[in-house]
């Protein structure tokens, strides 16, 4: 059966159960994008939880407005476009979502929002999956964030899900030059964001981790295991970009910087000197999840996941997260 052929008979079928008020076979034809409607929803808002509550506005919604279904177009599309519409909405309530201006002459603003995506909620879909690590990856979302609301719907819409130019102005209720120019704008912005990465965003990409991430995560991991402060500085480039989510004013911009930070902070110091670690993936990142056993302590407690992002075998970037109301990372909470 080709997907056109599966897409047609779920429209009919969903068309059938709108008209008979069907509302368990509404929700099971709904339930299906749901990983992926909540990739969108995060991609716009950056934040895991949020992005969860409006995967749900979106299905309420569509229950609420499923009379407008016509099938005119598909139901994913349809679906996408509710999405989008809450998003927008949600980004226009009175709510402490701007980036936040670090204190770091020429650095990137601070987003005390930012939330990791966990690997297993991501979508099975293959033709979803080959996309899913450029447009998952952490410099990725930080990026669009700095873009209007308006524009990154646009950009996300267009660029990222591939929808013709009339398509995204549909859904959005804008014109098809309006949609055109807020890409041309969005584009410039995401190259001066993201210019080391590929802004191919659309052409298939694998989501595996090569040998050189595996190994630099795992070299992370041994050398807080070890207590090894000069085997920790080999693995970073002298260019490293550091950040502890959500504390804000810890972006660092050198290796020297962050390294300073973390001994000043007590780092395989007495208290903070015994350490286990486990590899994950979050974001289609490598991960390392660090545990901490305290003095007097028979377990070792999760306190921190390092998302890192690994250029020629080395550290470019490291983003930590506090996970400890973070269980949708699926991290056991001791060791």
């Amino acid at each position: 059966m080709t997907d056109a052929t599966r897409l047609d008979a779920d429209e009919t079928t969903f068309i059938a159960a709108v008209r008979a008020g069907d509302a368990a076979r509404f929700a099971l034809l709904t339930e299906r994008h749901r990983r992926e409607l909540q990739v969108h929803c995060y991609r716009m808002l950056a934040n895991y939880e949020d992005a969860q509550d409006m995967t749900q506005e979106t299905f309420l919604r569509a229950w609420h407005k499923r009379e407008s279904f016509r099938g005119h177009a598909a139901l994913r599309t349809w679906l996408y476009r509710i999405a989008t519409n809450a998003c927008l909405d949600f980004l226009k309530k009175p709510t402490n979502r701007a980036p936040a201006p670090s204190a770091l002459p020429d650095s990137d603003a601070e987003l005390m929002y930012l939330q990791p995506y966990p690997d297993q909620m991501l979508p099975e879909d293959p033709q979803e999956s080959v996309v899913a690590r450029e447009t998952i990856e952490l410099a990725f979302i930080v990026a669009v964030q700095h873009l209007p609301p308006r524009q990154r719907a646009v950009f996300i819409l267009r660029d990222v899900l591939g929808w013709p130019a009339s398509t995204a102005a549909d859904a959005l209720e804008l014109t098809v030059a309006s949609v055109t120019s807020a890409l041309q704008r969005a584009r410039v912005t995401m190259r001066e964001r993201v210019p080391d990465r590929r802004l191919d965003w659309r052409s298939p990409a694998t989501h595996e981790l090569s040998s050189d991430e595996r190994g630099a995560v795992e070299s992370y991991i041994r050398a807080h295991e070890r207590n090894d402060l000069d085997g920790l500085m080999s693995l970073l480039r002298d260019d490293l970009r550091f950040a502890m989510m959500p504390d804000p004013g810890t972006v660092t911009t050198t290796a020297r910087d962050a390294v300073d930070g973390w001994i000043s902070g007590g780092l395989f110091q007495s208290g903070h000197d015994d350490w286990r670690g486990m590899t994950t993936m979050v974001n289609r990142m490598p991960a390392a999840a660090l545990y901490l056993r305290a003095p007097g302590d028979s377990q070792y407690r999760l306190f921190a996941i390092a998302v890192l992002h690994i250029v020629d075998g080395r550290i470019a970037e490291l983003t930590g997260f506090e996970p400890t109301d973070k269980p949708w990372l699926g991290l056991p909470p001791t060791l």
